[in-house]
C-alpha cells in the first residue's frame, strides 16, 4: 500500500493529466476508496492547490488555479524540457532576466542527477545560431549561486587583451546589459575594490567560504552602468546631444554611456573607449545631432567621419 505522500502525489500528477475527472474515475485509477479519496483531495488543498469538486452525474474533480503559488510537480519529461528550455534562454540572452537565472537555478539544484545527465548532454549537443558573446550556462549557475549564497569565488579570468590571471572575489551582483553581455560585480579581494567581470571571458568558477557582505556601491545600478560605459576605459569625451535626458534615454542604448540632464532641451553623454577612433562609430550609433565639448584631440576624427560620409 502506498504511503499517504506517495497517494497525494500520485493525486496531484493524475489530476494535471487531464481537465476534469469523475470521482468513480479518479478512485479506481490510483486504487482507493471514494472515503480516502475524499480525505486525499483535503490535503491537496491544504497544500495551496485548488481542487474543484461537484456532485451529480456530471460531477467529479477538477484542478483549478491558486491565487498563490503552491509546490509543482513535473514528470522527467517535463523537468528535463523546462531545464533545457531555461538552459537556452539564458544562452541566447534575449529579453532573460534574473528570474529566469533564479528559476534554473533552483532547478539545478533539485533535479536528480540522471535527469542533470540528460539536460546536461542535450545542452551541450545543442548551438545557437546568431547570438552574442557565449555564456556557458553552468557558469552562469555557479556565479548566481555563490552571489545568493554569499560565498567567495575563485576563477580563471581573461582580460581584453588575451592574458588570463587567477582571480578571487566576493560576488555580490550578476548585471546583464543591451549588448547582450553579462557581467559580475564583485568585491575583488586581492585589488581590494570592486570590479566588474565579464562573465564570458570566466572560466572555473569554485566557490570557497562563507563572507558578509560588505556595503554596496550607492545607487548600484548606475555604479554597473557607469563602470561598463565609461569609468573601465582609459579614454573618455563629452557631447551635448539635442533633446531631453528623458526622452534620449528611451532611444539610445544604455552601453552607449551616460546620460545626464543639462536643461529642458539638451543633456550630456559621456563615453568611453580605449581610442579616439573607437569614440566616432559610437557618437555616431546614437542617432541625435550633438556637440563635441570635449576632448578637443577627437574633432579631427569627427570631421575626417563626415568627409567620408559626405563622399568629399
Amino acid at each position: 500500500m502506498l504511503s499517504t505522500s506517495a497517494r497525494i502525489l500520485r493525486l496531484l500528477t493524475t489530476l494535471q493529466s487531464r481537465r476534469h475527472w469523475s470521482g468513480a474515475e479518479l478512485a479506481e485509477k490510483l486504487e482507493v476508496t471514494p472515503r480516502t479519496l475524499r480525505r486525499d483531495v483535503d490535503r491537496l488543498r491544504s497544500l495551496g492547490y485548488v481542487v474543484g469538486a461537484s456532485a451529480g452525474p456530471g460531477g467529479g474533480y477538477q484542478l483549478g488555479a491558486s491565487t498563490t503559488l503552491p509546490p509543482l510537480l513535473l514528470r522527467d519529461e517535463e523537468a528535463i524540457a523546462l531545464a533545457a528550455s531555461l538552459r537556452a534562454a539564458v544562452d541566447a540572452f534575449a529579453g532573460v532576466d534574473d528570474a529566469v537565472l533564479g528559476v534554473l537555478v533552483k532547478l539545478e539544484q533539485i533535479l536528480p542527477e540522471r535527469l542533470r545527465r540528460k539536460v546536461g548532454a542535450l545542452h551541450s549537443m545543442t548551438i545557437s545560431v546568431g547570438r552574442g558573446d557565449a555564456v556557458n550556462a553552468d557558469v552562469l549557475v555557479a556565479i548566481a549561486s555563490a552571489c545568493r549564497n554569499a560565498e567567495e569565488l575563485a576563477f580563471e579570468y581573461r582580460k581584453p587583451d588575451g592574458s588570463k590571471g587567477a582571480r578571487r572575489v566576493e560576488p555580490l551582483r550578476l548585471a546583464h546589459a543591451e549588448s547582450r553581455r553579462w557581467y559580475l560585480l564583485a568585491w575583488d579581494l586581492d585589488r581590494a575594490g570592486w570590479r566588474t567581470f565579464r562573465v564570458d571571458r570566466i572560466r572555473s568558477p569554485a566557490p570557497g567560504a562563507r563572507f558578509v557582505q560588505r556595503p554596496a556601491p550607492p545607487d548600484l545600478e548606475r555604479y554597473i552602468g557607469e563602470s561598463l560605459t565609461t569609468s573601465s576605459y582609459p579614454l573618455h569625451a563629452r557631447f551635448r546631444l539635442f533633446g531631453s535626458a528623458k526622452e534620449l534615454r528611451a532611444r539610445i542604448p544604455s552601453w552607449l554611456g551616460r546620460i545626464d540632464s543639462e536643461d529642458a532641451g539638451s543633456c550630456i553623454l559621456t563615453i568611453g573607449a580605449p581610442s579616439l577612433e573607437d569614440m566616432v562609430p559610437m557618437i555616431l550609433c546614437a542617432g541625435v545631432e550633438f556637440e563635441l565639448l570635449e576632448p578637443e584631440a577627437l574633432r579631427p576624427h569627427l570631421q575626417q567621419a563626415a568627409a567620408r560620409l559626405q563622399g568629399g
